[in-house]
């Protein structure tokens, strides 16, 4: 059995910046087309750093993943180009990672397999996500929907991963990783290490249209979230129509003007600048005049990330063949840790 469910304590919840030693990274994302700005500053502008600051570094398109939702395929297939050339666009290199088709590594679903054999049903239901995605899929919900976080536990520990760069979301996801890799260790043996937290500094960006709720591809308002191709007149616009409050004086206090603030935290990540920086700069501003500043703001941030979005999106046979050889070297990688895995349980 699985250790009780708790919330997991600060310990390994490890923020950028500390001395830490990195082994090896693995991080995902799902190829929902074209990233939107949450995405880039809570996990894309991350892997870009990342990638320069350690040597052993996977990142993966979660194609598997994304079949939690329905889709049509030849929507994902384009999900998939258009969130390759995203990713490449805004730096990621795969001479510095691996960057991989998840469904082109078979031991990815193989290992989930087995790792669902060591994990309890009850656990599985108290996950937040499954509560939450199951409303959208009319309270049924789908097994693919249930186990995902086993197969994400899956992914990390394949590659005997030991840090995974994570967003506030999916903390409970990588403490349910941690489980599954003590309770495998304590029937079979030391084998793998138990992945810790990178956690990104960037304060979660919200809706423009609801600040109360995180940005989101899948948001029906289409004002809501901005998505890092947008052009510049799409920006304005759906900054000029960002909720805020009837304070026109620019301050940063979540609780209590939570439009205002998330603008602020825009603002702060696309410049580099710390919050108080932008607030020392925003005095004398009101909200509508300071709403352009943060538009402009992000149009200069991805103006270029946009053009070379484009240029890549004209080569798709490029595209394809960078997530082929980036799965090429992760079997390569995964292929004798999934084999010792293998024998350990008793398959050969």
């Amino acid at each position: 059995m699985l250790r009780p469910f708790s919330m997991p304590t600060r310990s390994w919840l490890q923020p950028l910046g500390q001395n830490m030693v990195v082994d090896r990274i693995f991080s995902g994302i799902q190829p929902t087309g074209t990233p939107h700005l949450g995405n880039y500053l809570g996990a894309i502008q991350n892997w870009v750093n990342l990638q320069e600051e350690c040597s052993s570094v996977l990142y993966s398109i979660m194609d598997m993943h994304s079949l939690t939702m329905p889709k049509e395929p030849a929507v994902l297939r384009q999900n998939i180009l258009d969130t390759t050339a995203a990713i490449l666009a805004c730096g990621v290199d795969p001479k510095k990672c691996f960057l991989f088709r998840q469904s082109l590594v078979p031991e990815h679903a193989e290992l989930a397999w087995i790792l669902g054999c060591l994990t309890n049903v009850p656990r599985l239901l108290r996950l937040p996500q499954w509560k939450m995605k199951r409303a959208s899929q009319n309270n049924e919900g789908t097994v693919g929907l249930l186990t995902y976080p086993v197969l994400q536990a899956a992914d990390i520990l394949l590659y005997k991963s030991t840090h995974v760069p994570v967003g506030e979301d999916q903390v409970l996801h990588l403490e349910l990783a941690q489980d599954i890799a003590q309770h495998f260790n304590k029937k079979y043996g030391e084998f793998f290490p138990v992945p810790k937290a990178i956690l990104s500094t960037t304060k979660k960006i919200k809706s423009l249209r609801d600040p109360a709720v995180k940005m989101s591809k899948s948001d029906p308002q289409k004002l809501a979230t901005v998505n890092i191709a947008d052009s510049p007149d799409d920006i304005v616009l759906k900054f000029r129509k960002a909720v805020t409050d009837f304070t026109s004086e620019v301050t940063y206090d979540p609780a209590t003007r939570p439009g205002v603030s998330n603008l602020v935290s825009i603002h702060a990540a696309v410049t580099g600048l710390s919050i108080e920086e932008v607030l020392h700069q925003s005095v004398g501003l009101d909200t509508a005049h300071y709403k352009m500043v943060v538009a402009e703001s992000v149009i200069q941030k991805f103006a270029p990330i946009r053009n070379e979005i484009k240029k890549l999106q004209e080569d798709k046979s490029h595209l394809m063949k960078v997530l082929e050889d980036g799965a090429l070297k992760a079997k390569e990688l995964a292929a004798p840790i999934y084999q010792e895995i293998r024998r350990l349980v008793g398959f050969q």
